[in-house]
C-alpha cells in the first residue's frame, strides 16, 4: 500500500496577509519557535516579511513569478517561509478576510481556520498563503466545505471517492507534465475564435486552490460532524481507476438533467468514464446537440434526480450562500445588448461595438453551448469553452452554459438549465439518489461509466 500523500492548497494571495497561530509553530528562515498574531507583507523586489506580536523576522525571499524553482512534483520548494506545528494532530491556524465564491454571486471574505503547515510564497509581487496536510484531512474538509456535513451517508462517501480520486489525477497530471518538460496550454487563438478551458494547470506554486476553481477547501472552519468524518475514513484510500489509471472525476451542482463529456468543457482528451448520463432511471437521451431537441430540452422540467425542490436535500446539499440560489435546474436572465458590449470589452479588451446577435454554434450532449458566435458592428468572434461563455456573458458567471436565446431589440433572455459544467457526479442528483437508499457505490457507477473502485492507501 501507498503512503498518505500531502497536497498542497493555495489559500489566499494578496500583499499583506494577517493570521494567528493558535500553538507552537516553528519557522523554517531562523527555527525559532512561534505563536499568536502574525502579519506577512511583501515589498517591492519580492522580500517577504513576517511579524509575531510586533517583533519582525525577515526572509528574503525572491519573486520566482511564472518561473518558480520547482521540485520533483512540480511544486515550488525554495525561497519560501514555513511554519510547522509542534504538535501536528492539536494544532491550527486562523487566516483572515479569505475570500471564498471569487467572481461568484455570493463572493465575500471570512475568516477561516486549517490545521497542518502554513507556507508563504512570492509571486509575481504578490504574497501567497499554502495550506499543506495529508489528503484524508483536506478530504474532510472538502467534504464539509463543498456541501452540509449533515448529508446523506452514502452521498458523502461518493463525494469522498471523487475528491480524492480528482486530486491524486491531478497530482499525477502536474508530476508527468513536469517531468516531460511540455508546454501545456488552455487557450486556442484564431483571429475569429477564441477558445480558453480553465483546469487546475494554472496553478503552478500548488497543487489545488481552495475555491471552486479547484475544489471547496475552508479548512476546519465548517462544524465536522462524525457523518462527514466517517465517510472519509470508511472510504480511505479508495479511488476510481479506469484501465489502471486513476480517474479525473469531476462534479457540479445540477448537471439539468444530462451529463456532459468531458471533452467538450476541457481539454481535447476522452475519459470513457466522463460521457454523458441521464440522470434518472430512463436512459433515453435526445440529441441536444441540435438546436430544434435543445429548446424543447430546456423549455420542459424532464424527470431527472437533480429536478428536486425538496427543502430537506437541498438544506443538507447546499450551504447557507448556496442556497441563496433557488433557480438552478432551470432558470432564466435577461441581459441588454449594451451590458454584453460593455463586459466583453471590461473583460477580454475585445471591441465589438454594438452587439447585433448571439448565434449558437457547437453544443455538447447535455445542451452546453461549447462554441457560441458574437456579432457585433466592430468585430465577430466565436468563443469557448462553456466557463469562457458564461463569464463573457455576466459579471460573475452564468449558472451554465446550457442555454436557448430569445432575441428582443435590445436586449436577450438566457433561458439555462443546470449550474455548473455539468460533468461527472451531480451534487443535487447524487443526494437525491441517497436520499432513495442507493449506496456510495451505485452512485459512482451511474455517474462514471466503468470506472473502477480501487483502494490504494
Amino acid at each position: 500500500m501507498e503512503k498518505i500523500p500531502e497536497i498542497e492548497i493555495g489559500i489566499i494571495s494578496a500583499g499583506e496577509i494577517c493570521f494567528r497561530l493558535n500553538a507552537l509553530y516553528r519557522l523554517n528562515t531562523t527555527e525559532e519557535i512561534v505563536s499568536g498574531e502574525g502579519r506577512a507583507i511583501i515589498s517591492e523586489n519580492g522580500e517577504i516579511s513576517v511579524f509575531f506580536n510586533d517583533s519582525g523576522i525577515t526572509a528574503v525571499v525572491k519573486d520566482f513569478g511564472i518561473t518558480p524553482t520547482t521540485n520533483k512534483t512540480g511544486l515550488c520548494d525554495a525561497g519560501v517561509v514555513l511554519l510547522e506545528p509542534i504538535d501536528s494532530e492539536n494544532a491550527n491556524f486562523d487566516l483572515y478576510d479569505v475570500v471564498i465564491g471569487i467572481q461568484f454571486h455570493w463572493e465575500r471574505k471570512e475568516n477561516q481556520r486549517f490545521k497542518g503547515k502554513l507556507k508563504f510564497i512570492s509571486d509575481s509581487g504578490s504574497l501567497v498563503a499554502v495550506n499543506i496536510l495529508p489528503v484524508e484531512d483536506y478530504l474532510v474538509s472538502v467534504i464539509s466545505s463543498e456541501m452540509s456535513a449533515t448529508s446523506f451517508p452514502e452521498f458523502l462517501k461518493a463525494h469522498a471517492v471523487i475528491s480524492r480520486s480528482w486530486l491524486l489525477a491531478q497530482k499525477e497530471k502536474a508530476s508527468g507534465l513536469h517531468q516531460s518538460g511540455e508546454a501545456y496550454s488552455t487557450v486556442s487563438e484564431t483571429t475569429d475564435s477564441y477558445c480558453h478551458w480553465y483546469d487546475r494547470e494554472d496553478h503552478k506554486l500548488f497543487d489545488v486552490c481552495a475555491d471552486d476553481h479547484c475544489q471547496r477547501y475552508q479548512g476546519i472552519t465548517k462544524v465536522f460532524t462524525k457523518i462527514s468524518e466517517d465517510a472519509v475514513r470508511s472510504t480511505s484510500g479508495e479511488v476510481l481507476t479506469f484501465q489502471g489509471n486513476i480517474c479525473d472525476a469531476r462534479f457540479s451542482k445540477c448537471c439539468g438533467g444530462i451529463t456532459e463529456n468531458f471533452e467538450n468543457n476541457w481539454e481535447p482528451v476522452i475519459h470513457p468514464y466522463l460521457t454523458k448520463v441521464r440522470d434518472y432511471t430512463d436512459n433515453f437521451i435526445p440529441d441536444l446537440t441540435k438546436e430544434t431537441e435543445v429548446e424543447k430540452w430546456i423549455r420542459s422540467a424532464p424527470e431527472a434526480f437533480c429536478n428536486t425542490n425538496d427543502k430537506k436535500v437541498l438544506s443538507q446539499v447546499l450551504n447557507d450562500f448556496d442556497q441563496e440560489t433557488t433557480t438552478f435546474f432551470r432558470w432564466t436572465v435577461t441581459i441588454t445588448k449594451e451590458q454584453i458590449s460593455d463586459l466583453l470589452l471590461r473583460k477580454t479588451g475585445w471591441d465589438f461595438g454594438e452587439i447585433i446577435d448571439l448565434i449558437p454554434i457547437e453544443r455538447g450532449y447535455s445542451g452546453r453551448l461549447i462554441r457560441l458566435k458574437i456579432v457585433g458592428t466592430k468585430k465577430t468572434m466565436t468563443i469557448g469553452k462553456e466557463l469562457f461563455i458564461r463569464k463573457a456573458l455576466s459579471e460573475s458567471h452564468l449558472y451554465s452554459s446550457a442555454f436557448i436565446i430569445e432575441k428582443a431589440p435590445s436586449s436577450f433572455t438566457l433561458i439555462g438549465a443546470g449550474w455548473g459544467h455539468g460533468s461527472g457526479l451531480c451534487q443535487i442528483g447524487a443526494a437525491m439518489m441517497g436520499e432513495k437508499g442507493y449506496n456510495y457505490k451505485e452512485i459512482l457507477a451511474h455517474y462514471f461509466n466503468g470506472a473502477v473502485l480501487e483502494k490504494r492507501y
